[in-house]
């Protein structure tokens, strides 16, 4: 089995999410413990595993594992994964291809930047709203003030495929303090469906650019995440939502990983079509390494 390590999300080599990608001939003889185990070992957010360069249903079958569970959809192994199978299975420039995911079929688009630079997008399912939650216990389980939460806004669940609670916070001072406390974290995920926490600013560190981001997911085995593209889809549909910019239609740059040395850039795009609403999140891929599973 061959496999691939590629940046997302990423402006450079060393910088975005890294992922890897395994495909093969082999892959298709791997037990779910196997994979698992694989998954431990490479002990990335995630890593994925393409079993067949045959499409089925017009597209390609990818299975998602975290170093602790499989996940029925993720933002950069989505991109990733479309981007290997585009470079290294189809050898030729593509328009668009489909990944058959465990939501479904999504959609993965390139198009270049005023650059020239080529960005992979992809479409996410519409997002679902949930419960809303109090500001106290986000705060305590963020170690951050009750005040640092800007409460305009409503702290919600929300998914797009996999959930996230979404915190909106006042400044970048308050999302750079922020740490999970871990007993306030668990007597928190007691009560809530949703234990990933996406947490923004309206302050970026570049001005450039439209929001900054975190996201914690311990339940995962990822203590932080430098660039979360399923979370960031949901994040997109919770602007529109909430009409956080005053309007039903986003198209922003967020930045995450910069607390943890790995800048990422997500481009994200939303808008309400009648009772739904659209999401697509967006962002380069870099090749960074390859090699073969023994």
């Amino acid at each position: 089995m061959n496999f691939y390590i590629v940046d997302v999300f990423a402006e450079d080599k060393y910088t975005g999410n890294p992922l890897a990608v395994v495909f093969g001939e082999g892959v298709t003889a791997l037990s779910d413990a196997e994979m698992q185990q694989i998954a431990q070992e490479m002990n990335y957010s995630e890593t994925t595993f393409v079993p067949s360069a045959q499409t089925q249903d017009g597209g390609y079958d990818v299975r998602i594992f975290t170093p602790r569970k499989e996940l029925p959809f993720a933002g950069h192994p989505t991109l990733g994964t479309a981007y290997i199978i585009q470079q290294e299975l189809i050898q030729a420039p593509v328009d668009r291809i489909f990944l058959n995911l465990g939501v479904g079929q999504i959609p993965v688009t390139w198009t270049e930047d005023e650059d020239g630079d080529e960005v992979l997008w992809m479409q996410q399912n519409s997002p679902e709203f949930y419960q809303t939650l109090e500001i106290g216990a986000i705060a305590s389980s963020l170690s951050l003030d009750p005040v640092e939460i800007d409460g305009r806004f409503p702290i919600q669940e929300v998914s797009t495929g996999v959930p996230f609670i979404i915190v909106p916070l006042k400044s970048l001072a308050a999302l750079k303090r922020a740490k999970i406390s871990f007993a306030a974290y668990e007597k928190l995920i007691e009560t809530t469906n949703t234990k990933e926490i996406l947490l923004f600013s309206p302050e970026p560190y570049s001005p450039e650019n439209n929001l900054s981001a975190r996201m914690f997911a311990p339940s995962l085995g990822i203590p932080e995440d430098p660039a979360t593209g399923s979370a960031n889809g949901c994040l997109a549909g919770y602007l529109v939502q909430h009409q956080y910019f005053g309007s039903e239609r986003v198209e922003i740059q967020v930045e995450q990983g910069y607390e943890i040395n790995r800048p990422s850039i997500l481009s994200l795009q939303a808008e309400r079509n009648g009772d739904k609403i659209t999401v697509k999140v967006g962002g380069k891929v870099v090749m960074v390494a390859k090699g073969e599973l023994l």
